[in-house]
């Protein structure tokens, strides 16, 4: 199929009401409003496709870029292919799943995670700790860089209440996401939220909530799910 043919079959799937909805989280025009679970059908039938999602990211339109993630062959993504979404991702579900999910399960998460958390655009930044928090859910821990981890969250500790809301929110999530996936820095983690304290965000008009670090590392401990890792960080 072709970019072209998915919009014509997108178009009728979508709904104003849910338009209303994903606008409060940043998305904007061109959109038609198609849920996610009917995107999901798609991505079923289509399973992987380097090219297809790389023609329906370029379209513009937000169904199609977010189809685009679901599908995307991420072992196959270049680092210039993930530079240029990142830099096309205009809203915090672009920046903050879709391209985070997909330059993840690339070869160059780590790379481009690290270069994203110091632009200084606010959504690309954000795009980098979503990153590196996606890749704590999908790499044993023995093929991460624990190390540097931890200069990690000494750096989200000293500049979180600094950053832009994009970025606060996310380098909150990556102290969750250290803190549920990688054994050895869980009770680092805490510590690390514990000294933050509670992290506030503009959500918009949405009723969002930005989760107290610490609690949430906790109630994966009391699961009993700590350390266990994801199959893909698309969802």
């Amino acid at each position: 199929m072709t970019a072209k043919e998915i919009l014509k079959e997108l178009k009728p799937l979508g709904s104003d009401s849910y338009k209303k909805v994903i606008f409060n989280h940043g998305v904007k025009e061109p959109c038609f409003g198609v849920k996610i679970s009917e995107l999901q059908k798609i991505q079923k039938r289509i399973k992987k496709d380097y090219q297809l999602a790389l023609d329906l990211y370029d379209t513009g339109n937000y169904d199609a870029m977010y189809l685009a993630g679901l599908i995307a062959d991420d072992a196959r993504m270049t680092k210039q292919d993930l530079q240029r979404w990142v830099t096309q991702a205009y809203c915090r579900p672009l920046c903050g799943a879709t391209v985070s999910w997909v330059a993840a399960g690339s070869p160059h998460g780590w790379e481009v995670g690290l270069e994203w958390i110091g632009s200084k655009v606010p959504l690309i930044a954000a795009a980098g700790w979503a990153t590196l928090g996606s890749l704590m859910s999908i790499k044993e821990d023995a093929a991460l860089d624990l190390v540097e981890l931890k200069r990690l969250l000494e750096r989200v500790q000293k500049a979180i209440h600094q950053a832009p809301d994009p970025v606060r929110h996310q380098m909150n999530s990556f102290i969750i996401a250290v803190g549920g996936y990688v054994t050895s820095l869980t009770e680092a983690a805490i510590r690390a939220g514990e000294k933050i304290g509670p992290v506030m965000v503009d959500m918009g008009n949405t009723s969002c909530q930005v989760p107290f670090a610490p609690d949430y590392i906790r109630k994966v401990q009391k699961r009993g799910t700590v350390g266990k890792k994801r199959k893909s960080a698309k969802c």
